[in-house]
């Protein structure tokens, strides 16, 4: 069976709603996707970071779960950080998927489709749901292939990476998911949804 790991990449935000301290709601969101990950089947788990933002790191993370310290929070400093262990050899990891960390509502079952064609594809990537340009996610076989942009998770799309790949076909598009990014995408939470419990907490004005 393929080593697979999902990390949850600790970026900045874009945006925090009014009324809320805006390191609150970064690490209320980081909080919910760690705990989402946590609860995954199959995978390991992890978050990535820059150096001054381990903090973050250290008020989210479970126990045992791996922080990675890259140069910059973008996606592919993490799969750099992945596939190269010490002396430059590579890890045991065979597959990664690298999300960002502000889809607090995030299914499970939305992350294990970005994995799933894997299986098939050298990589595979989660767009957006709502307005403007993103993606929830990148997936890919590891080493990640040469021909791989990189991927900005706040303006990239799919035609993005596919435009690097020999073949459009080497880039699968799975199922997508909002990011907070904006009072619309706040606008469509569901209060009924399970998980997100420090965000919403956030929200509500009943976090400690």
């Amino acid at each position: 069976m393929a080593r697979r790991v999902v990390v949850a990449l600790l970026a900045p935000v874009a945006w925090t709603p009014p009324g809320i301290d805006p390191t609150r709601w970064r690490t209320a969101l980081a909080e919910d996707v760690v705990d989402l990950l946590a609860t995954l089947n199959e995978v390991e788990t992890a978050v990535a970071v820059t150096a001054g933002d381990r903090w973050l790191a250290d008020a989210v993370v479970w126990p045992d779960m791996a922080v990675h310290e890259v140069a910059a929070p973008t996606v592919n400093a993490v799969f750099a950080a992945l596939a190269a262990a010490d002396g430059g050899e590579r890890t045991g990891y065979d597959q990664a998927a690298v999300v960002a960390a502000d889809a607090p509502d995030v299914p499970g079952l939305t992350l294990g489709k970005l994995l799933r064609p894997l299986t098939s594809r050298p990589v595979a990537v989660a767009p957006v749901e709502g307005s403007g340009p993103g993606l929830l996610g990148v997936a890919a076989r590891l080493p990640v292939p040469e021909w791989l942009p990189p991927v900005d998770l706040d303006t990239a799309v799919p035609a993005d990476v596919r435009a690097g790949a020999p073949h459009p076909g080497d880039v699968a598009v799975t199922a997508g998911w909002r990011r907070l990014r904006g009072p619309a995408d706040l606008g469509t939470l569901d209060s009924a949804f399970e998980g997100w419990e420090a965000t919403r907490a956030l929200l509500s004005g009943q976090a400690g």
